[in-house]
């Protein structure tokens, strides 16, 4: 890799990542002439993996391992210590066994959708009266509301905004040094003590958990001792269930945005055509920029596109390129839906959330309700009626996660006909 030496290329360039956000890596290619990077200098230098197929190389385990690459400033805000995305091996399999047997069930994720499908119901009927709404802040609340009472979570109606607000600070400052970031770690104090307290109180048998329940489901699952996981941790993975839900708020603002710049998707969305609703959710997480990249450590010398990553490195996978890549999506800044219809994505190209196989890898185990959820979230903004006041909707790349600047804001919203009841995605 002694080309890339002598260009400057370094990826331990942090002021550059915070200036440059999702611009970062792909600036690096450019810059580097190719798609494998390294830093100069002492230590284990990192690697960075790009073009074509790399998750191929990065999810399998024999090559590279999640354990130690995420930074704690990472696991103090979006993940929490000690959660399922920092394991390997038999104890992320076991814990994953978990996630997926409450993520993946169709079931379930229709019920999801369903407990959230009344929360904008709710939301929808209250807007009538108010000059401006605000998409993304109503449907983090949306999303807040209908998910804790799906995980069987109590939540009075007066505290749903404080807790969508924490929950959307952990999202929101996990990539960032400044107040957002410190926002993002009392949230997560405040949350994490509120959940812990609330399991505690569970297994002591002050309120009956509901079978089957997502708090029942956390609350008993086993640690490697085969004692229950302790209130703490236990708490951290259920707001690993909660909070990934809520950060489809994220998705839903550029729903939004989507359907203001490209009007047309609208008439075939009101349809109620789920495989094109589907197909639209992809194409919206394709396009819009959420994770930049992910991170691992090389268990092995790996070789990728001629450049040797050592032992120990820190290893990088560009989901931003990659979900931009012309070898991969033709036109990659063209919002075209019609590029999902009729197959599967392939798990290692489209890769919003992570890539590979989400039974047996680090990939997302709640796509499934990202997908039903944004498809919904798609076809009820198509069958309101709703105005687009001067705003500013510019998506700044130099934000993670980026956002339209407004939020995306509404007014003199209706209903075309129908309720939000008509989609089973």
């Amino acid at each position: 890799m002694g080309d890339d030496r002598d260009r400057g290329v370094r990826l331990d360039d942090t002021v550059g990542l915070m200036t440059a956000g999702y611009a970062w890596l792909p600036g690096l290619w450019r810059r580097g002439g190719g798609r494998a990077l390294h830093t100069p200098g002492g230590g284990q230098p990192p690697g960075a993996l790009g073009g074509p197929h790399p998750g191929r190389l990065f999810y399998d385990e024999r090559h590279v391992r999640r354990h130690t690459a995420i930074p704690e400033p990472v696991q103090g805000t979006l993940f929490g210590h000690g959660a399922i995305h920092t394991l390997d091996g038999a104890e992320h399999r076991e814990r994953k066994a978990m996630f997926l047997s409450l993520l993946k069930d169709p079931y379930r994720v229709a019920d999801l959708v369903e407990q959230v499908a009344g929360a904008w119901d709710e939301a929808v009927g209250s807007w009538s009266g108010q000059r401006r709404v605000v998409l993304f802040d109503e449907a983090s609340q949306v999303l807040t509301r209908g998910v804790c009472d799906w995980a069987g979570v109590p939540l009075d109606r007066a505290e749903t905004a404080a807790v969508a607000r924490d929950l959307v600070a952990l999202v929101g400052g996990f990539a960032t040094l400044g107040p957002r970031h410190w926002r993002a770690r009392r949230a997560r104090g405040r949350l994490e003590d509120r959940f812990a307290t609330l399991i505690g109180q569970a297994r002591a048998g002050a309120f009956p958990m509901p079978p089957g329940s997502v708090l029942e489901a956390v609350s008993r699952h086993p640690g490697p001792d085969g004692e229950p996981l302790k209130p703490r941790l236990a708490a951290v993975e259920l707001l690993n269930i909660i909070r990934p839900t809520v950060a489809v708020a994220w998705f839903v603002a550029f729903t939004g945005h989507a359907l203001h710049r490209w009007p047309q998707h609208r008439d075939r969305l009101r349809t109620e055509d789920i495989g094109y609703a589907v197909a639209f959710a992809h194409e919206v997480r394709r396009f819009y920029p959420f994770a930049p990249f992910l991170g691992g450590r090389a268990v092995t010398d790996l070789t990728w596109q001629g450049h040797t990553i050592r032992t120990g490195s820190l290893v990088l996978l560009d989901i931003f390129g990659q979900n931009h890549d012309p070898l991969l999506w033709p036109d990659p800044y063209r919002f075209e839906p019609q590029r999902h219809l009729g197959h599967d994505p392939d798990p290692y190209e489209l890769i919003p959330q992570g890539g590979a196989d989400a039974a047996t890898g680090h990939r997302c185990p709640g796509e499934d309700i990202t997908i039903a959820l944004l498809a919904a979230f798609a076809t009820w903004l198509s069958k309101l009626d709703y105005d687009v006041p001067a705003q500013d909707l510019t998506i700044s790349l130099r934000r993670i996660p980026a956002l339209p600047r407004s939020r995306f804001q509404m007014s003199d919203v209706s209903r075309v006909k129908g309720g939000a009841h008509m989609l089973r995605a």
